[in-house]
């Protein structure tokens, strides 16, 4: 392989083991939320959303990116990407391998900004469910 794409899928097993890591860090948090208070849950859950509020602007630039980059794609399915082969058009098959590996990246960073907005939105739900069961308590007693 070329040197260029064992940068890419170097990067990309990066990306992607940075994917699973936060996915078992989330998944570990939310098997262990029922043993916490709800003032621990709140706690965990102003951690998130400050987290996500400082991260906003660049999941809206990753979502953005993404949605050019998925419009880029689809005006290149119309293009003759075989004559560009068969002529040898360099310059443009280096484009569009640049375009495809830059797609991939900004989808595993989306990725990753997703779980954190679904991590959010469980402690949420968790957090709700609580004051759910708490005012139920009270009203039974």
């Amino acid at each position: 392989m070329s040197t260029t794409i064992d940068n890419f899928t170097k990067q990309l097993h990066d990306n992607l083991e940075a994917v699973e890591n936060r996915a078992k860090a989330f998944k570990d948090s939310i098997q262990s939320v029922t043993e916490k208070t709800q003032g621990e849950i709140q706690s965990k859950l102003d951690e998130a959303k400050t987290n996500l509020d400082a991260k906003k602007q660049e999941f809206d630039e990753y979502r953005a990116k993404l949605k050019t980059q998925f419009d880029e794609k689809e005006s290149e399915v119309k293009s003759n990407i075989e004559e560009w082969k068969t002529s040898r058009e360099l310059k443009k098959l280096e484009e569009r391998a640049e375009q495809a590996e830059d797609y991939a990246n900004t989808a595993i960073l989306l990725a990753m900004a997703t779980m954190e907005e679904a991590e959010k939105a469980t402690l949420e739900a968790i957090a709700a469910r609580r004051d759910a069961e708490t005012a139920a308590e009270t009203t039974e007693k």
